[in-house]
């Protein structure tokens, strides 16, 4: 796997609609990030992370947790054994910014083995 530009990028104060992503930038960021999608509703973008194990699931969650709090943009988070589904969006937009895209390249680079 090869790092995103965009996990080298850092999240930045954005706040209403001048910052939300057009549906031609979203498809662009997303042809990037393989495995993430858009959500039903084209405000989130989200993808499922399989582990063998709660604990591997946990320290994953932990690992997102941090990064998110250094970033100070938070996602949405679902988990049970084995399992992590990660969902971005930014409410201070009404959708997606680019901030949901840094934040999902650098959950990938968490993972970058």
């Amino acid at each position: 796997m090869t790092l995103s530009p965009l996990a080298t990028q850092h999240c930045q104060p954005r706040k209403g609609a001048a910052h939300a992503l057009d549906r031609a930038a979203i498809d662009g960021y997303l042809a990037g990030l393989p495995g993430w999608t858009l959500s039903a509703d084209g405000k989130a973008i989200v993808k499922d992370f399989r582990f063998p194990d709660f604990h591997h699931t946990l320290g994953f969650i932990n690992a997102v947790g941090f990064m998110a709090n250094q970033e100070d943009h938070h996602p949405d988070l679902e988990a049970g054994y084995g399992h992590c589904q990660v969902l971005w969006s930014t409410h201070d937009v009404g959708g997606l910014s680019l901030n949901d895209f840094i934040c999902a390249a650098r959950v990938e680079a968490l993972l970058d083995r």
